[in-house]
């Protein structure tokens, strides 16, 4: 019991309706802050993690979900959430937000490890290291119509909807399983010479999260080219993982994937539609904003050991593109076979 009269608390597994019914009220929540996030890091990737509850009294009044993520690789690091590009304390006032940041930093003790990062939509600490200069996220509201939705967005996606993509005769198809998706994503992220997650964590977050997950494939004739997974939280659709191969763009089946991701939102009755995080400079930062989204800096923070700095672990790193531009060349079932370990160890 703190001063305040808070106490914290394990996750305990008859805490996890409560867990969730605090992360769906709260505004400052995400999809991951789920409770069923822990069963996916710990089944998909063997990793420790650390899911802490605030109470005042028998009332939830914050939750933080943390994951141990330890590699030769890429260094000890307590991340929440790992896997996700949201993460951090959920807190209904700052007592509690401090006494789950404080049991974040007595674990990161306890474990001796170096740095604690959450990865949070905005700064909450002032005396912590941030770093808002690598990711943004794009939101934006729906519209309560398809039409609407349509006709907002802007002359040269809109177009490739309404010309390319019915000229090629592309449509698509909801997914009950993860086969298609993960092939073409293995396939796109390679070609951008990135690894791959392994296909055991697509299935492990559809099985689940059987409600939250959706699977949309677009098709060109038998032929899937594009494919995503998005996932709805409250009124909000994100798309987590996407890609298409490389006939996808002349047919403009990517813009197409994501419109008919927005289009099947609206008719669910979603109400906002998030694009998720990309890095600062890249295509996929450029393909976004085309389509009418402002990014928002996500203000990653971090509490660093004595003599520690910031990892920098991301492919814009210049150390990094000399194995970028090999892993481009690796054929497929190399890349899915060693791919998975490395991006495990990236968190």
């Amino acid at each position: 019991m703190t001063a305040t009269g808070l106490s914290v608390h394990a996750l305990r597994p008859e805490d996890a309706g409560s867990w969730d019914e605090f992360v769906v009220k709260s505004d400052e929540s995400t999809f991951f802050h789920l409770s069923c996030w822990k069963e996916v890091i710990e089944q998909a990737f063997g990793y420790a993690t650390y899911y802490r509850i605030v109470k005042r009294g028998e009332a939830i009044t914050g939750i933080l979900p943390l994951t141990h993520v330890k590699s030769r690789l890429f260094g000890n690091k307590l991340i929440s959430n790992a896997f996700a590009m949201y993460g951090g304390p959920v807190a209904q006032d700052d007592d509690s937000r401090r006494a789950l940041e404080g049991e974040a930093e007595r674990i990161m003790r306890v474990l001796r490890v170096p740095v604690l990062e959450f990865r949070n939509i905005k700064p909450h600490r002032s005396d912590w290291a941030t770093r808002s200069d690598l990711y943004a996220t794009f939101r934006k509201p729906l519209f309560p119509t398809v039409p609407q939705n349509l006709k907002a967005i802007p002359p040269g996606q809109s177009k490739v909807i309404r010309n390319r993509a019915t000229r090629n005769g592309l449509y698509s198809e909801v997914d009950q399983d993860i086969d298609r998706l993960y092939h073409i994503y293995s396939e796109s992220v390679r070609n951008l010479g990135t690894p791959v997650y392994s296909k055991k964590y697509f299935n492990i977050l559809k099985n689940l999260f059987p409600d939250n997950c959706h699977v949309l494939t677009v098709m060109h004739g038998k032929t899937p080219v594009a494919s995503v997974m998005s996932v709805q939280f409250r009124k909000e659709i994100m798309t987590l993982y996407g890609g298409g191969t490389a006939a996808a763009p002349a047919l403009g089946a990517n813009v197409f994937m994501y419109w008919e991701v927005m289009r099947l939102a609206c008719e669910r009755g979603c109400e906002l539609f998030d694009f998720g995080r990309s890095k600062l400079g890249t295509g996929a930062y450029a393909f976004k904003r085309n389509w009418g989204f402002e990014p928002t800096a996500l203000a990653y923070q971090y509490k660093l050991a004595n003599g520690w700095a910031i990892p920098d672990q991301n492919p814009l790193n210049p150390k990094y593109q000399p194995l970028i531009a090999a892993w481009k060349w690796l054929p497929l079932p190399v890349a899915n076979l060693i791919g998975p370990p490395i991006a495990k160890a990236i968190g």
